[in-house]
């Protein structure tokens, strides 16, 4: 057996300076706390819980603060993966107040370069999107320093991108999350998004590891990832080395170690966490050599039985590949018969053998033609992969295992989806489509399904896209809410009208605009602003988690009419105003929209007139001058007759002007 343990296993940086600082600490006369997990690594926390070192939590910094004095001294210890900002700034008060109550702060470097970056620029953005995992301690920390709207996201496909399109966008990732899928998110958001900020805060040694496993997996027979459960990076590089070798085991302790058969040809890979400490590495890489001596006598004796047993039609047998062609392969069964695998003994005969088996590979199949004579037995892989498929779905079902495949058909009551090479029913009421809808624009579409029943004895199986969309819809809908806060702003759709008011979609839910917050002057029906499918900016007045409700404003003080008028008239000012309506007492106009004035009967000629329609007619447009403004009651005085006077004034300085000319000539 070769093993082969990956160059950069164990523990990074941060991971190791946090570590020995704790280690060092507890050698000290001091009473040692971690704000949570240290690490994600139980041996590692079991070893400090076995040395004094206690978990605490947010809600303890206070109990332990009264406790710490000079004779009961104590040092708080910050994570790797960082706190929140809130969490941080009381532990420097405490530390500030009591100099026997100390802050080591063990944050990696990596994951305060990201605090730094959302806290200069998320101010100046509309939208902060972070790529990581929503209930990972670094992630959270995180959003505590962003200033605004933020959204954190798993996936690249997560993220709606047509709703970033002219916005002020600024991107960053958790320093633990995947290569590939960083990379998708940011190709997919330059798409459509030409202010996005993007930071590319994924740690060089999570990428260059990542890279490393990357390969590692596609060389090995077997491989093992060491690392905690909880710990991010450890569970991207096992579903990076996943995809890649089929035979890729997750191992937390000794304890996990699979029990699968080794040879001296088998090749064994080892992987592991930013938090795994090396003795846990050379264990585990130890006990692999034990597993082969101990295979290895083992297969001595099976073989030593099996060259006097002799191999029936019909058996299962497992066998080691001895060669391999495009038409053949050649499997050491153990035995006194060679098995042999034609390229028609399988489930897909268009896929050459050389690409599918290698020299070495451990190979299961059923013996169908035995010949003692000849030496060969003719092997079977077709109901063996057939069964190793089908098994795969039974798995999903049983785990609720979320799977992607190609619709291919349209059949009576529904489509039939491809699933892990299975033939898998919809039916046409989980499809998600409206009922009696033509099926036929699903052919050849790919989509999530989960299945919904399954029948093992006739193999038959039957999945549900709905079921997908409405999990999916109800994730975002918890995501939704919980990032929701009073004054949030928001672009969104009106999505219908009510006497009361108009909702608007804002993704996820919708919410409502009342008829009183849609506009500054006074409106019977929403339909005279806005009508279904314009694009409305609004804000949250007021939110109900759990009735789901939300209330939404759109008018601004931006928006205010008195704000404009004041901003742009002032007393003295003339402006062109428009008669609106005229009562026995006067008449009012419109300066401008939403802005109206009283011009008073006495104010609208220079002479004594009966009512303002002797002169005046609705939807005239005249010219008065501003007399007066009442800023508290928001009221306006105009006068028609102050113009008049000041012509008058104007003609008599001039007829006077004349006449002194004149007297002068004389």
């Amino acid at each position: 057996m070769n093993i082969k343990v990956a160059s950069l296993a164990g523990f990074c940086f941060g991971v190791k300076r946090a570590v020995e600082t704790v280690e060092s600490l507890t050698k000290n006369n001091v009473k040692v706390y971690t704000l949570g997990k240290l690490i994600h690594n139980p041996t590692i926390i079991n070893s400090f819980a076995e040395k004094g070192v206690e978990i605490i939590g947010e809600e303890d910094i206070d109990r332990i603060y009264k406790m710490t004095d000079e004779k009961n001294p104590s040092v708080v210890v910050i994570r790797a993966h960082g706190i929140v900002k809130s969490v941080s700034d009381k532990l420097s008060e405490c530390a500030k107040n009591n100099r026997h109550f100390s802050v080591s702060d063990q944050t990696c470097p990596h994951v305060k370069k990201i605090h730094k970056i959302v806290e200069k620029h998320s101010p100046d953005a509309d939208i902060t999107l972070i790529f990581g995992n929503i209930g990972h301690p670094e992630v959270q920390g995180i959003c505590s320093y962003v200033e605004g709207e933020y959204l954190v996201f798993e996936k690249a496909d997560d993220l709606d991108y047509g709703n970033f399109t002219n916005k002020k966008v600024l991107m960053v990732s958790q320093t633990t999350q995947k290569l590939s899928e960083w990379e998708k998110s940011q190709k997919n958001l330059k798409k459509g998004c030409t202010n996005a900020l993007i930071f590319d805060t994924i740690c060089s040694v999570t990428e260059n590891r990542q890279t490393e496993v990357d390969a590692l997996s596609r060389e090995v027979d077997i491989l093992l990832v060491i690392g905690g459960r909880d710990s991010s990076n450890t569970n991207k590089l096992y579903e990076i080395a996943r995809k890649n070798q089929p035979k890729t085991f997750f191992v937390e302790s000794i304890d996990d170690l699979p029990e699968v058969q080794v040879t001296t040809h088998t090749k064994v890979g080892i992987a592991a966490g930013a938090s795994t400490p090396g003795s846990i590495i050379k264990e585990v890489k130890k006990k692999m050599s034990e597993k082969e001596l101990a295979t290895a006598k083992e297969n001595f004796a099976e073989l030593l039985d099996a060259s006097f047993k002799t191999l029936n039609t019909g058996d299962i047998v497992t066998g080691t590949v001895l060669s391999v062609t495009d038409s053949e392969v050649h499997v050491d069964l153990g035995a006194k018969v060679t098995g042999v695998i034609q390229s028609g003994d399988i489930i897909d005969p268009t896929v050459k053998l050389s690409d599918l088996y290698k020299v070495g590979d451990e190979v299961t199949a059923k013996a169908v033609r035995v010949s003692d004579v000849d030496g060969f037995a003719v092997l079977s892989r077709r109901s063996i992969e057939a069964n190793a498929k089908w098994a795969s779905i039974v798995e999903a079902y049983n785990e609720g295992t979320v799977l992607e495949g190609k619709i291919t058909e349209v059949v009576r009551g529904g489509v039939i989806i491809i699933l892990n090479s299975v033939k898998v029913f919809i039916p046409a009421s989980q499809t998600g489509l409206k009922k009696d809808a033509d099926l036929s624009v699903l052919q050849g579409t790919v989509h999530k399904v989960k299945l919904i029943d399954i029948n093992e004895q006739r193999k038959r199986a039957v999945a549900s896209i709905r079921v997908v969309e409405r999990e999916e819809r109800k994730a975002a809908e918890e995501a939704f809410w919980a990032s929701m806060e009073k004054d949030k702003k928001f672009t969104g759709k009106v999505k219908s009208l009510t006497s009361y008011g108009a909702f608007v979609n804002l993704g996820p839910v919708d919410g409502m605009v009342h008829l009183t917050e849609l506009s500054w002057k006074r409106i019977k029906n929403p339909a005279e602003v806005v009508s279904v499918g314009d694009t409305l900016d609004v804000f949250v007045i007021d939110f109900d988690v759990e009735k789901k409700r939300i209330s939404l404003g759109h008018k601004t003080e931006e928006t205010n009419p008195w704000t404009l008028f004041t901003n742009q008239f002032s007393v003295g000012d003339v402006a062109p105003c428009k008669i609106v309506s005229m009562m026995p007492f006067g008449a009012f106009a419109e300066v401008i929209p939403g802005a109206d004035g009283l011009i008073h009967i006495s104010q609208i000629a220079n002479k004594k007139i009966g009512k303002p329609a002797d002169v005046l007619e609705l939807g005239q447009v005249v010219d008065a001058k501003i007399i007066d403004i009442d800023e508290e009651n928001h009221k306006i005085s105009l006068s028609m007759r102050a113009l008049l006077e000041d012509e008058e004034e104007v003609e008599v300085e001039i007829v006077e002007e004349e006449a002194e000319e004149a007297a002068d000539e004389e």
